[in-house]
């Protein structure tokens, strides 16, 4: 029995051990294939993306991505895919900037409003994936990308016509600005104490904490509640579920729309704490990259976290390769070898840890 731990979490390591160095060899294969040096490249990367100001990006942007990844790993644990949370969040930041913009509120109050909006808003267009689901059997796949689609094309119509802000000096769509009651300030203030200088670009995200505090209330939901345990019964087996006392068809419906009101507030962390309005320079592509961060994660709190800083930091330090004339680009490839490598390790070692489990099971019943 000792052996058989002791051989669990040597797999255990073994897995992502495995997926780090196939992606190395893989990244430092198309770096090759420009003529560059994958060393210099790395070398390069990892100065620029541990500096002070690098390690604020980092942050800033890994804490949209983890809130995103969260919602994603509702769903996949309901045994569910909602590629939806691009569009849900888009909507979600949009409407929370615009409202929120309209009225003054005491600080507090004002930003858990500005929250509310958003999630009530990913939340109800989320549901609309989970209504086709439960009463017309459509794929969830299926009808998130076409909600993803109409998301953004009424994201922007709705700027352009009814919530954009007049402005004579700018010709950047945008809301009107939320009151100062309703931004969350950075962490300079915070991080100034802790001796770290003031940097060009800012300071990090205020919701950072609250990107923390989801984290743990999305571990303690799943792991520890009822909830969680239907949840995640209705995703293994919804067939046995079903027997066992569990609607999965309303689970599926919860799951869906309470990963759509995630999603909605993982568009807020550059509203809130940056441009303090929903504008035509408001960051693409998160939804998308949060499935990455979720899968890599495994679906956990904690490897959710870890997975969001390292494709930020990925994202951040390889902008420094274009001083050694290298495509900054070049991250994707990374990103995306990261995430082959580690799927593909994790599905190795969990056959070969149910071979053991077989021939332990098997010892045991000879003996």
């Amino acid at each position: 029995m000792k052996n058989f731990k002791l051989s669990s979490f040597l797999l255990a390591l073994a897995a992502p051990c495995a997926a780090a160095v196939v992606s190395i060899v893989i990244s430092s294969l198309a770096v090759l294939a420009t003529h560059k040096s994958p060393m210099d490249a790395y070398k390069t990367m990892w100065e620029f993306g541990t500096e002070s100001g690098s390690l604020m990006q980092m942050f800033n942007t890994a804490t949209p991505y983890y809130i995103a990844a969260i919602a994603i790993a509702i769903t996949f644990r309901a045994g569910l895919f909602n590629i939806g949370v691009e569009g849900q969040l888009r909507l979600g930041a949009l409407f929370g900037a615009y409202i929120g913009a309209m009225f003054v509120l005491p600080p507090v109050l004002h930003v858990l409003v500005i929250m509310i909006i958003a999630m009530t808003i990913g939340g109800l267009w989320a549901a609309i994936a989970g209504y086709l689901k439960v009463k017309r059997g459509v794929s969830e796949v299926i009808s998130t990308i076409m909600l993803n689609s109409l998301a953004g094309g009424l994201s922007s119509y709705l700027l352009a016509n009814y919530f954009v802000e007049e402005s004579a000096t700018s010709n950047n769509l945008s809301t009107k600005t939320i009151p100062e009651s309703g931004q969350i300030p950075d962490l300079m203030p915070l991080l100034n104490k802790l001796g770290v200088e003031d940097q060009p670009g800012g300071g990090v995200y205020g919701m950072l904490f609250f990107a923390i505090v989801l984290g743990v209330v999305f571990w303690f939901v799943i792991n520890r509640t009822r909830f969680g345990f239907e949840l995640r019964a209705s995703g293994a087996n919804p067939i046995a579920a079903r027997v066992s006392g569990v609607n999965s068809k309303r689970m599926t419906f919860i799951a869906l729309a309470a990963s759509g009101a995630i999603a909605g507030l993982a568009g807020l962390p550059a509203v809130l704490g940056e441009t303090h309005a929903f504008n035509m320079g408001f960051r693409t592509g998160i939804g998308f990259s949060a499935i990455a961060v979720a899968l890599l994660g495994r679906n956990n709190a904690v490897g959710m976290a870890i997975s969001a800083l390292l494709f930020g930091f990925l994202e951040v330090s390889s902008r420094s390769l274009e001083l050694i004339d290298i495509a900054p680009e070049t991250y994707v490839i990374m990103q995306g070898s990261i995430l082959l490598s580690s799927v593909i390790a994790y599905e190795v070692v969990r056959r070969y840890k149910l071979t053991l489990q077989s021939k332990e099971l098997a010892k045991a019943v000879d003996a």
